[in-house]
């Protein structure tokens, strides 16, 4: 069955309108025939987009029943069963009420789109996960309801739904989208023009990022080399040099001209013996260009210009940053640069800044080596050198008469240049045509092919042997060289592998698009089978080049093992360069099984915790609860005894033992509920604008009267919690404080407002904790000091401190000025105008709650 489409309208801040584009489109398709049906729509009691919901089929939603209060969600099972072609679920980072099959209403529509059902839902940019730090630091507002990255990354189209924030304040104003009692608060608080901007911002960059990994994903299917300037894109070529920094910064001033501007620093490692880079400098460089938001590549390249080209094209750059040549005057001689050949070579699309520095014309760092790949300039001037030289000398030499041996070692010279211009076959053949022209021109008899004196036969045979030792050992050093220089540029490759795992760059994707780019391919996959017949699957790929699905597929493959291959497309590698994409596999591999030790791990470190909380459970079930089950018993069959006539106040102190024993078994059992919902993550507060006067009273009923003093001022803001988790945590701290102060001295409860946060202390006057034990009390099953065994089992302030944080506080231990220890609760004031960013289930929607 194949996969369903999902289409999300993304919209850049609540109200914007992207549940009315989406009911607008499912008018649109069902008019053309398709089998559309609302899955789930929130109207947030707007009237237009109510009677958008009109002709279109609804599936009833689903009852659930959550602290007394009914809720609707999305039936799952009854779309399922109804299978539309297309199914409309707004709200996709919404959390689900606890009961239903999924946390998270993103996780429906999987299940959905698996089912060979097309989606189409709605989410906002701030929803994000990614972005929560940063629409937090913009709005105030941490947003609890979130939605991985990667499931909007996978959906097949993102349509942004976009307002000015004048106009979408203008819309509110006018009721089109919160209840009028709602619209100053919001307006004045979230919705501030600033914050509609930024947010936009946001929005716009980010959709503007996934166009751009779809253009890319285009350009490679469809081998699009041409440059599509569609942003700015700025590669910086570095040489390791000190200047290298200069021209990174001079590329990160380009890239904040253009809105979106991205800056590439590349180093082509050479492998045809020229100047090797500093290390050093190198990493001072990757440094600095990520701090300026840009990325650092290594490429393997023995021609530099069309390396850098090649990477530029391949990364649809738009512009190209170089600096001056540092190359010395009479250098030139040599060959015009990689600035200008770049420059000649870029073509009409890509633009070439050549950026001074202060190493101009000051030389290279490290001595030059000469290549072996010599350019193809080089090799034509040697051709010319060893056929066309003697051919010139000839008649030169036949009217100036200089004799037979200085002819003989000018012809020489001619072979020697030669070899150092072309290598060893223009040597070869220019010491062929000397030895002919030799014989012909100048050793008697001329012009005939005969020699008459042997002393010119001597001569001759040494010239062509000289000849064609030097042609010899020119093209050994050659070779040597371009060995050398290859193993060096291989082993900088290695040494970058090696760095990169050393700063924790050991993910396998990371790892594979560092292969990518480094021969640059267009995707690499790290292919894998459990047995000589199963089939391949993919453990992990990079790039947007097509999927491999076997290795015979790919351009390239490289086997790991007997069932694990690395397989590269884009063109076919020689075969030098399989040395180093052997490493690479070889650290890819060991990258794969280092993740799955990990994950198998963590597996075993949270049995390990399983394992550890139900070994000290068992423990607290065979002494804490049977202590108060003993006293029961006892009581109880005291109080059955036939034997015994017992007083009034007999029975009123058996009856008093048992009921104190049932409620230490009610708090004992309350806090193991507590504890086992805090490990498994069901916890899902209620949020709600309380006083902290209303709830802390509440919490102190069973506590003696005369050992709690309260100093809770009536001006207090207004706190967002959940009012009974807040009730059981001031409870759990009383409690505690109760049980370690000392009987003639009151445990204080005193809160006070600081900015945004109301802080609650329970002070008291015992024993206190060392600073080294102040984290470890709040950890399950801990008590400290001398705590008789029969006093609880050690999950009080566990509880407490789980609670605080599922409501987005936070609960600390501090010393008690004079001895003891206070208990300090830091909670969230709630502001009218901004969400109570609840986690979990709360009243309202999402954008409901934005507008309080």
């Amino acid at each position: 069955m194949a996969r369903g489409k999902l289409r999300i309208y993304l919209g850049a801040a609540p109200g914007v309108g992207k549940t009315y584009a989406m009911l607008s489109e499912a008018h649109r398709r069902a008019e053309r025939g398709t089998d559309c049906v609302v899955a789930f729509v929130e109207t947030h009691g707007r009237a237009r987009t109510e009677v958008m919901l009109r002709g279109l089929e609804q599936v009833p939603r689903r009852e659930v029943v959550h602290r007394g209060a009914v809720f609707t969600e999305l039936d799952l099972d009854a779309v399922l069963a109804r299978r539309p072609e297309v199914a409309l679920v707004d709200e996709l980072p919404h959390t689900n009420v606890p009961g239903v099959r999924h946390t998270k209403r993103w996780q429906d529509v999987e299940a959905l789109l698996d089912a060979g059902i097309d989606v189409v839902s709605t989410a906002n940019i701030q929803h994000l996960e990614s972005l929560g730090d940063v629409v937090e630091s913009i709005t105030g507002v941490r947003q609890r309801e979130t939605v991985p990255d990667e499931v909007v990354r996978r959906a097949d189209q993102i349509e942004l739904v976009d307002m000015s924030p004048e106009a979408l304040r203008r819309r509110m104003a006018h009721g089109n989208i919160y209840q009028p009692d709602k619209v100053d608060a919001a307006l004045s608080h979230y919705f501030r023009p600033g914050n509609l901007t930024a947010l936009r911002e946001l929005a716009l960059l980010w959709v503007a990022d996934r166009a751009d990994e779809y253009l890319q994903r285009y350009r490679s299917e469809h081998r699009v080399r041409r440059i599509w300037g569609s942003r700015e894109r700025i590669v910086v070529g570095l040489t390791g040099g000190p200047e290298g920094r200069t021209l990174i910064r001079r590329a990160a001033r380009l890239a904040e001209k253009g809105a979106g501007g991205e800056v590439l620093a590349v180093y082509i490692a050479r492998g045809d013996g020229l100047t090797a880079a500093s290390p050093k400098e190198l990493a001072v460089q990757r440094t600095l260009v990520e701090d300026l938001g840009g990325t650092f590549h290594h490429v393997l390249g023995d021609d530099v210009p069309a390396a850098l080209l090649d990477f530029a094209r391949g990364a649809n750059a738009t512009q190209i940053v170089l600096g001056s040549s540092r190359r010395k005057s009479w250098q030139y001689v040599l060959g015009p640069g990689v600035g200008a050949t770049v420059a000649r070579e870029s073509g009409p699309d890509l633009d070439v800044h050549i950026v001074t520095h202060g190493e101009v014309a000051k030389g290279r760092g490290l001595p030059a080596a000469r290549g072996a790949r010599l350019g193809r300039s080089r090799v034509a001037w040697g051709w010319f050198a060893g056929l066309g030289g003697p051919l010139l000398l000839t008649p030169l030499l036949s009217s100036v008469h200089l004799g037979l041996a200085n002819d003989v070692l000018l012809y020489l010279a001619l072979t020697v240049a030669a070899a150092l211009l072309g290598g060893l076959y223009p040597a070869l053949a220019s010491a062929a045509a000397g030895s002919l022209l030799l014989n012909w021109y100048f050793t008697p008899p001329v012009n005939r092919f005969t020699i008459a004196d042997p002393r010119n036969i001597i001569a001759l045979a040494i010239f062509v042997g000289v000849a064609v030792s030097v042609a010899s050992v020119v093209g050994l050093a050659a070779r040597r060289t371009h060995q050398a220089a290859r193993l060096r540029a291989e082993s900088e490759i290695l040494s970058f592998l090696a760095g990169g795992v050393l700063r924790g760059e050991t993910s396998l994707e990371a790892l594979l698009e560092r292969v990518r780019q480094t021969f640059g391919m267009d995707s690499a996959a790290l292919l894998e089978r459990a047995g000589d017949t199963d089939p391949w699957t993919c453990a992990g790929r990079a790039g947007s080049g097509p999927p491999v699905g076997r290795p015979e597929e790919a351009d390239v493959d490289v086997p790991v093992g007997d069932h694990m291959a690395l397989a590269l497309t884009g063109r076919v590698l020689p075969a030098e360069d399989r040395r180093v994409l052997a490493a690479f596999a070889a650290q890819a591999a060991v990258v794969l099984d280092r993740r799955r030790l990990r994950e198998e791990a963590d597996r075993a470190r949270a049995l390990a915790e399983g394992n550890r909380i139900r070994t000290a459970l068992l423990a607290a079930v065979s002494h804490d609860l049977r202590t108060p089950l003993a006293g029961i018993k006892a009581a109880v069959t005291s109080l059955r005894a036939d034997d015994v006539a017992w007083s009034d106040e007999d029975q009123d102190a058996l009856l008093e033992g048992i009921e104190e024993g049932a409620d230490r078994l009610d708090h004992l059992v309350g806090n193991l509920l507590d504890m086992s919902r805090l490990q498994t993550g069901t916890v899902t507060p209620l949020i709600r604008e309380i006083d902290v006067d209303e709830v802390v009273p509440m919490a102190l009923v069973g506590v003696p009267e005369a050992s709690v003093e309260l100093d809770i001022p009536e001006t207090l803001p207004m706190v967002a919690v959940d009012a009974g988790l807040l009730e059981r945590s001031m409870a759990n701290l009383v409690e505690n404080a109760v049980k370690y102060s000392p009987p003639d001295r009151a445990v204080l409860v005193a809160a006070s407002a600081l900015g945004d946060r109301v802080e609650v202390r329970v002070a008291d006057r015992g024993p206190g904790v060392p600073d080294a034990a102040k984290d470890r009390i709040f950890a399950p099953f801990q008590r400290y000091g001398d705590a008789p065994r029969g006093s609880g089992v050690g999950l009080g302030l566990a509880v407490a401190r789980g609670f605080a944080e599922a409501m987005g506080g936070t609960l600390d231990a501090e010393d008690t000025p004079g001895g003891g220890l206070t208990m300090v609760l830091t909670l969230r004031a709630a502001d009218p105008g901004t969400p109570t960013a609840a986690q979990g289930v709360a009243i309202g929607t999402t954008e409901e709650r934005q507008a309080r």
